[in-house]
């Protein structure tokens, strides 16, 4: 299958697996695109399994403005062929909380040089990058890294200047993230 027929097979996927009554309630708390089929992240799992991973069908997949579509190019994209100004530019491009915790999650927390994008996002002013960049620095903490001494400094810099941000989604990201350095932070 090519990248346009496999594009048609997702597409199929996706309308087969709708869910209005989720994707009402998506709505209704404000989760905004142009197309939400409402389909768990479970469900979506199961579909990105049945297709190989492709660069250029998650590009496809991450240019639609459909809240699956989205999801489904982080769990395909295969994160060799990722480099890291693609990654700002998919960053940059994220609409919402929603699909900045599944491309952490399922692709950016994958990444070699994803430490570095965590600092320096969580270092700009837009709070849907800083968000990106305490959520990122938060997975990685919970699957076991270890931060030098300059980095805990710089983490626990920017989680000062942070102050009481008004943001309800970039509040409970710096505070998982703390939670998991504190945790770590116990165990050396």
């Amino acid at each position: 299958m090519n990248v346009e027929e496999t594009l048609a097979e997702i597409k199929k996927e996706l309308r087969a697996n709708m869910n209005g009554v989720a994707s009402k309630r998506m709505r209704e708390s404000g989760l905004q695109y142009h197309v939400n089929f409402g389909i768990e992240l479970p469900r979506l799992q199961m579909i990105a399994r049945e297709f190989e991973p492709n660069h250029e069908l998650a590009q496809q997949l991450w240019h639609e403005n459909v809240r699956e579509s989205k999801i489904l190019a982080a769990m395909l994209m295969p994160v060799e062929r990722f480099l890291p100004d693609l990654a700002d530019i998919w960053v940059e491009q994220i609409p919402n909380a929603e699909i900045a915790q599944t491309t952490v999650l399922y692709l950016f927390s994958r990444l070699p040089y994803a430490s570095g994008k965590a600092f320096e996002w969580m270092a700009t002013s837009n709070e849907l990058l800083q968000l990106c960049g305490f959520l990122l620095i938060g997975r990685l903490l919970m699957q076991g890294a270890v931060m030098s001494e300059r980095s805990e400094q710089e983490f626990l810099d920017q989680v000062a200047s942070m102050g009481q941000s008004g943001n309800l989604h970039l509040r409970k990201a710096i505070a998982n993230a703390m939670a998991h350095y504190e945790t770590n932070h116990k165990t050396k």
